[in-house]
């Protein structure tokens, strides 16, 4: 249903998931992050966003790491959205470019039958997008 991230600057993370997706909000607190208690208050979404994907699933932001993200600790890996083809792929990561975004390159899992492009978020975190080969 949804997938909440734990990030170091909210601001931050907004401007580059806005840029990166486009996603409408369905929820944006973060303009009183800085408030007393918001951070705590699971009623005031602790100063995050939430998102509304085109697939329905909700995907938050909430700001209270302090550290840099470690995928090889427990816990997450990396987070992944599906697109429709091979070709949006390749479109992504044209606008990732456009965007000064760091990506790695289109690769073809054959042995999974999907085709993959990934690049890291301002915390580090690994963001994978997906698409069927066939």
């Amino acid at each position: 249903a949804h997938v909440r991230l734990t990030v170091t600057d909210i601001a931050r993370s907004k401007a580059f998931y806005d840029r990166v997706f486009g996603w409408p909000t369905a929820v944006d607190a973060s303009q009183h992050v800085d408030e007393p208690g918001v951070r705590e208050s699971a009623e005031q979404f602790y100063g995050g966003v939430v998102y509304q994907t085109p697939q329905g699933t909700l995907f938050g932001l909430r700001p209270v790491g302090s550290t840099s993200f470690e995928s090889a600790t427990t816990g997450l890996d990396h987070v992944s959205f599906a697109v429709g083809s091979r070709a949006d792929l390749i479109s992504a990561a044209a606008a990732l470019t456009d965007a000064d975004i760091e990506h790695g390159e289109v690769t073809d899992l054959s042995d999974a039958g999907m085709a993959i492009l990934s690049f890291q978020d301002p915390d580090d975190i690994n963001i994978e997008l997906t698409a069927p080969l066939s």
